[in-house]
C-alpha cells in the first residue's frame, strides 16, 4: 500500500502551466490524497517555459499518462515515446499550440512493488529517509551539464543566465527527447519520495525541503508549508509537488 498526496498551485502565475497524476486522479489545480494499491503512476509535467500552450501541454501530458493501462509487461519509455508524438502531433496540427512542449517526472509502481523512476526535463524526484533528502533524478539542463563539467559551480546553477535552457522534452517538434528510467531498488518502509517541478526546486534548498519534512505534522500540511515557503522566497513559476511513503497495508 501507498500513501500519496499532491499539491498542484499557480503561484503569483495568471495561470498553471503544471499538472499533476497520482493514480488515476490528473489535475491541474487543488490538491489530493489518496492511498494506492498497485499498480499506479504517480508523475509531476511542467509546461516548458516560452513555448505556446504551457498550460495545454502540461495538461495533455498528464491525461495521456494517466491512460497507460501500466503493469510489470509494459515498456513505459515506449509508452511516454507515444505520449511524446501525440504531444507533437497535436503542436503542429495547429498554429496556437505549435511546439507545445512539458517536462514529466515520476515513479511506476508495478504489481510486485517494482517501483521505476521516469524523467525528461528539469522537474525532479528526491528521496527523504532518516532526516536526509537525496535527489535521485538528474537533470536535463544546460546548467547541468556546466555543473558536471566544472564550469560552474552548484549554488550557480540557481541564478545562471542560462538556467531556464533545458534539453528537448515531450512534444519537441525538432528533437527527441531522451528518456531516463531507472529502477529503485532500495526503497524502504518511511521514505518519502518527493516529485516537484522547478517552481519549487529552485526556490527551496534541499536542507530546507529536509527541515520542513522533519516538522512533526501531517504529510499533507508539510507540502503546503513546502509551498509556501517557495513563495516566500520569491518563486515566479507554478508549484507542483507530490510526495509518496511506502507503507504497510
Amino acid at each position: 500500500m501507498y500513501y500519496c498526496c499532491g499539491i498542484t498551485e499557480k503561484g503569483v502565475m495568471d495561470h498553471n502551466e503544471d499538472a499533476m497524476l497520482v493514480g488515476k486522479t490528473a489535475i491541474d489545480y487543488g490538491a489530493t490524497e489518496q492511498k494506492l494499491s498497485p499498480p499506479f503512476i504517480a508523475a509531476v509535467s511542467d509546461g516548458v517555459s516560452g513555448e505556446l500552450s504551457g498550460e495545454l501541454a502540461s495538461r495533455t501530458c498528464i491525461e495521456l499518462v494517466r491512460d497507460i493501462k501500466y503493469s510489470k509487461k509494459v515498456n513505459l519509455s515506449k509508452k511516454l515515446m507515444e505520449v511524446h508524438e501525440k504531444l507533437a502531433e497535436i503542436g503542429s496540427e495547429n498554429s496556437d499550440n505549435r511546439n507545445m512542449q512539458a517536462t514529466l517526472c515520476g515513479i511506476a509502481v508495478d504489481e510486485n512493488d517494482r517501483i521505476l523512476a521516469v524523467n525528461v526535463g528539469d522537474s525532479r524526484l528526491y528521496r527523504f529517509r532518516g532526516g536526509h533528502l537525496r535527489q535521485l533524478s538528474r537533470d536535463q539542463s544546460l546548467v547541468q551539464l556546466l555543473y558536471e563539467e566544472g564550469s560552474i559551480t552548484k549554488e550557480e546553477r540557481r541564478t545562471h543566465v542560462h538556467r531556464n535552457i533545458i534539453f528537448p522534452v515531450l512534444g519537441n517538434l525538432n528533437s527527441k527527447p531522451e528518456i531516463a528510467a531507472w529502477e529503485l531498488e532500495d526503497i524502504q518502509y518511511g521514505d518519502i519520495l518527493l516529485l516537484c517541478t522547478d517552481g519549487l526546486s529552485d526556490y527551496v534548498s534541499p536542507i530546507a525541503i529536509e527541515e520542513i519534512l522533519e516538522l512533526p505534522k501531517s504529510l499533507p500540511t508539510r507540502l503546503q508549508q513546502l509551498v509556501k515557503t517557495a513563495l516566500d522566497n520569491g518563486s515566479e513559476d507554478n508549484i507542483t509537488v507530490i510526495a509518496v511513503v511506502y507503507c504497510e497495508a
